[in-house]
């Protein structure tokens, strides 16, 4: 029986561990808290933070495995790492994963060979950032370079506030930096979802409408995502020319990717992130409701050797899903959905608390509190469901 060590203890953990087990894999889960939901669902947990790759590494020694795959952003470096240093199947070389997920290297990387990008630019503390602040042109994104699920994110629209939006990207920053990026103001909706890579050839790309909660106490954390996108059929074929043309210069092999684009009002289309690794919001699940690829038994195969096979279809239908999430602190409830809308649409429920659990309001992805996976006939039965949300959810709080 292979062993497979996964990076991770999350809800979105839980289909990596069930697809290890599907294949037949020992299940090895991995983080700093015992209480994590995927430790009920694996074989043996282990208690390190995804971020100790020394410790892991020396428990590896130790305690031999297969493979290591992750699909949480503060388990991409140390997987890499342990691939590289314990000869198991990788991803893609140590450096390129790390460029990856360094915003402020993998702007830099972007910028050196020809790509679209904002100007931006890396600092470790706010008297670096200010003196750079005529080369920017306003509005900026301030951001860590390494976290993800939008923690630590500002927009500024001027200087003013530089200071607090530094110490608070700083505060989610592994590295204790942040980076300053010129805003690109969005044509359309951005798009988040997932992405593969077969011994370095892209052999999965997919584009979604990535939805935002306005109201939300932090409106840059995603609310929802709907397939397909709103890019063009021409932009979505060049971002899919220039993902290629950046796996390849940075070698990178077997693997899935999350991956995140917009199209500016410049016309421009532009690739924001790219992390080898699943998304949240279980998106790698999204896509292969909606065109059968299964990207996660891909990952899982990959991550010990053994032979990836991908049927990748052309989408099937409109799909969105819903981040479910409390507007305000309090005690959870329960949820409630418009008997019609839930018989017509709803595809799957996957609620992560109880009533009388405390929730808190969304400030990004780790405080929502569950997920809607929504199946339409039309491009606008998605609009009018994910606008009118009111209308058809009440997410009860007291």
């Amino acid at each position: 029986m292979k062993r497979l060590l996964i990076l991770g203890g999350d809800h979105f953990t839980i289909p990596v561990v069930e697809a290890a087990h599907k294949q037949g894999y020992y299940a090895i889960t991995c983080d700093y808290l015992p209480d994590n939901v995927a430790h009920k669902h694996s074989d043996e947990f282990i208690n390190y933070s995804t971020i100790d790759k020394e410790g892991i590494l020396e428990w590896a020694k130790k305690n031999p495995i297969d493979g290591v795959v992750t699909f949480t952003d503060s388990g991409v470096v140390t997987t890499a790492y342990l691939q590289h240093h314990l000869g198991l199947p990788q991803i893609g070389p140590l450096e390129s994963v790390e460029i990856l997920q360094n915003k402020a290297r993998f702007r830099q990387f972007m910028t050196d060979n020809g790509f679209n990008v904002p100007r931006a630019k890396g600092y470790y503390n706010y008297e670096e950032a200010v003196k750079d602040v005529s080369m920017f042109h306003w509005p900026v994104i301030v951001k860590p370079v390494d976290s993800a699920a939008s923690k630590g994110v500002t927009r500024l629209d001027d200087v003013k506030g530089l200071k607090e939006a530094a110490e608070y990207a700083l505060l989610f920053s592994v590295t204790k930096q942040f980076i300053i990026e010129e805003f690109i103001e969005k044509e359309g909706c951005s798009s988040d979802s997932d992405c593969f890579s077969h011994n370095g050839k892209m052999v999965v790309v997919t584009y979604s409408a990535q939805r935002f909660d306005e109201n939300a106490k932090n409106p840059y954390a995603p609310a929802g995502f709907s397939w397909p996108s709103t890019f063009t059929k021409e932009q979505e074929e060049y971002l899919t020319s220039e993902l290629q043309r950046l796996i390849s210069l940075l070698k990178m092999k077997t693997t899935i990717y999350n991956v995140e684009t917009r199209v500016g009002k410049d016309g421009k289309p532009y690739i924001m992130e790219v992390s080898p690794r699943g998304g949240g919001n279980r998106l790698a699940e999204m896509v292969r409701f909606s065109t059968g690829a299964d990207m996660i038994t891909a990952a899982v195969r990959a991550a010990v050797g053994d032979d990836v096979e991908l049927n990748h279809n052309s989408l099937r239908g409109h799909w969105a899903e819903v981040i479910i999430h409390a507007d305000n602190t309090g005690k959870f409830r329960e949820i409630v959905i418009e008997k019609d809308f839930y018989k017509n649409h709803v595809f799957q429920t996957d609620l992560w608390v109880k009533s009388g659990d405390k929730v808190e309001s969304f400030t990004g992805g780790n405080k929502a509190i569950g997920t809607l996976v929504l199946k339409f006939n039309d491009e606008q039965e998605v609009l009018w469901a994910l606008s009118h949300q009111e209308e058809w959810l009440d997410v009860v709080v007291k």
